[in-house]
């Protein structure tokens, strides 16, 4: 019996996940969890990453009592950084990916270097959350951090720089940054790529605080003496493996050998296939795809959609005028609601920012002409539709770019519970879905560390022990016909809403 310790740091979440493989199955069990520390201060988000390497630090604590355990791997969400100087010191806390201050950034940036410039080289969405657009944020609000900066770390970096003391940036967190070219050549311990430092040079950017990156399931060190005093811990190695939390999922996949296509479903929706080598082609631009990396130096060609944010927002808003409902029952009531009552572009820049999201949602839907959702039930319903009708949209897209129709796709992550979802998924796209597993980013971390210990022999066997191991729920489309019909609707508002 192998003993593992998968920590999964998500946008609304973190817990520690511990894993027990023995033959052919994975068993996982939930140790600790905890809502991700971040605070406003001056109009700024921030990550209180102090608090949550606390919170690291109790789950090792809690995890020795479960036996010996023989690797930690860490994942977290993409794009967001720290930035440390002289001696290892963490020079202000990173900020939050919502943080307002990407705003109009993407357009002064491609002043100075364009567009299909910057895709032409990474591949990569534009998205005002990218880091690229990040770091230029940063130096034009608060240039002396970037003055005394020695190494940017990628959020699960830092915490593995905490954990055993070195500097490096993993593979596939590094391929979200806009800054990694993933057809270029030059790293030594990386599965494919280097940075792009001439682009990064240009917009200004220390580029020499870019660290070497690492290829998934390479060992980092051992964690560091004062970590096993404090914690009570065993001299426990840590590991990178594939420290996007959507690389992990999509390792966590239970897929076969056919084409298929992945919905990690969470805060964000991530849509997309797996290939051998990036497409960056003029379709790939005008649609905004995104070449990010995965295990083995694979491809995560994909789409970031809004996801289950704005639901989560509007029920914080609901929360605190004491309408206090689980997601579950929410769903429930969406399920008994008007449906296609109205939809929102879920993309949209309003959408991605904090806010009263009930109240960002009702005036989208006044200002392109719809009814006006009231309550839990019809909101939430369509949002849920929205979501299903922009899969279908994507979809479109991504057969168009690679000249070929996906039949099957496979929602994983904690928004693959929500069964109406999963169904109007189906519905809508006329594809196969299947769900599970939800713990596919802590099933695909503890694989890759079971990888790198030689005790499971490749990707194939590791998805083999993920099928054998967790439910799976299939869902067929129904009433794909008034799917259809209103989609001509969606389509149609997705142009309107391109004019304001």
């Amino acid at each position: 019996m192998k003993k593992l310790l998968a920590i999964d740091l998500g946008a609304e979440s973190g817990r520690g996940v511990l894993g027990e493989f023995k033959g052919n199955k994975i068993t996982i069990k939930e140790i600790h969890r905890f809502p991700s520390h971040n605070t406003s201060i001056c109009s700024h988000i921030y990550w209180d990453v102090l608090a949550i390497f606390d919170e690291i630090k109790k789950i090792i604590s809690l995890a020795k009592h479960e036996g010996d355990i023989e690797g930690i791997g860490i994942t977290t969400w993409g794009v967001d950084f720290g930035l440390f100087g002289d001696n290892g010191l963490l020079l202000s806390n990173p900020f939050h990916y919502r943080d307002s201050r990407t705003q109009g950034i993407p357009e002064e940036v491609f002043g100075i270097v364009s567009r299909d410039r910057i895709y032409e080289k990474t591949g990569a969405q534009c998205i005002p959350i990218a880091s690229l657009f990040q770091l230029y944020a940063t130096k034009k609000e608060f240039p002396y951090l970037l003055d005394d900066v020695k190494k940017l770390l990628f959020m699960p970096d830092l915490f593995n720089f905490f954990l055993t003391g070195e500097q490096l940036s993993e593979y596939t967190i590094a391929s979200t940054s806009a800054m990694y070219n993933s057809n270029g050549h030059g790293q030594t311990r990386a599965p494919r790529g280097n940075w792009n430092y001439d682009i990064v040079g240009e917009l200004g950017l220390p580029g020499h605080a870019l660290t070497e990156v690492i290829s998934p399931g390479t060992l980092i060190s051992n964690v560091l003496q004062d970590i096993r005093q404090e914690t009570g811990c065993g001299d426990i190695p840590v590991y990178a493996v594939c420290c996007h939390d959507t690389a992990s999922a999509v390792v966590g996949t239970p897929a076969g050998e056919n084409l298929w296509a992945y919905i990690s479903s969470g805060t964000w929706s991530l849509l997309g296939i797996e290939i051998e080598n990036p497409i960056i082609n003029e379709k790939s631009f005008r649609y905004n795809f995104s070449n990010e990396g995965g295990y083995a130096g694979s491809i995560r060609f994909l789409k970031n959609i809004m996801g289950l944010w704005i639901w989560q927002e509007c029920r914080r808003q609901w929360v605190k005028e004491g309408k206090d409902y689980s997601y579950l029952e929410m769903t429930e009531m969406a399920d008994r609601a008007k449906p296609f009552n109205a939809f929102i572009d879920v993309n949209r820049d309003e959408f991605l920012f904090p806010g009263n999201m009930v109240n960002k949602i009702q005036s989208y839907c006044k200002k392109t002409g719809q009814n006006i959702p009231e309550g839990i039930d019809s909101i939430t319903r369509v949002i849920l539709e929205s979501l299903a009708m922009e899969y279908k949209y994507t979809f479109e897209k991504l057969e168009d770019t690679i000249h070929n129709r996906i039949e099957t796709v496979h929602i994983v992550g904690g928004g693959s519970q929500n069964r109406l979802l999963s169904q109007f998924a189906s519905s809508a796209t006329k594809k196969t879905v299947i769900t599970g597993p939800v713990e596919a980013t802590s099933a695909g971390n503890l694989l890759v560390q079971l990888i790198a210990k030689q005790e499971v022999a490749d990707l194939s066997q590791a998805r083999a022990v993920i099928k054998s191991s967790f439910p799976l729920f299939v869902y067929q489309p129904k009433e794909t016909s008034i799917w259809d019909q209103h989609y001509e609707t969606y389509k149609k508002l997705k142009n309107v809403s391109e004019e304001f």
